[in-house]
């Protein structure tokens, strides 16, 4: 004889009421996070876009006789640089010539040894 016991579950108000539906509230808690959003947009996304667009526009602007720094930290001079190329050829030292990647050119300085800025309009 298999004997059946029923257990009797108390179910409490709380759990027995369906959930609510999104109203006004729901908006309220996701605002803080969209201010966030808003915030890391201006002061960390869009400057970095600013400054790879700038260094891109630097680096397609190359050409033969630029004084160049290279993110490694070493300096010389552009003496050929063809626009299909992602490499240009520096010289570092007087008959020493080394074929650099055009994304690792860190800066362009001009004649005077100052860093030169993006020209602008250029793609």
């Amino acid at each position: 004889m298999i004997i059946f016991l029923e257990m009797t579950m108390i179910i409490s108000p709380a759990f027995a009421q369906s959930a609510g539906a999104g109203g006004p509230g729901a908006l309220a808690q996701l605002l803080p996070f969209l201010l966030i959003f808003v915030v890391f947009y201006f002061l960390l996304i869009r400057p970095q876009q600013k400054r790879a667009k700038e260094h891109r526009q630097l680096v397609n602007s190359l050409k033969k006789g630029d004084q160049v720094i290279t993110s490694g930290g070493i300096s010389g001079k552009v003496i050929k640089a063809v626009d299909e190329k992602d490499t240009v050829e520096v010289e570092i030292a007087s008959g020493v010539v080394v074929n650099v990647v055009r994304a690792m050119i860190a800066e362009v300085r001009d004649k005077n040894g100052e860093p030169m800025k993006p020209e602008k309009g250029k793609k």
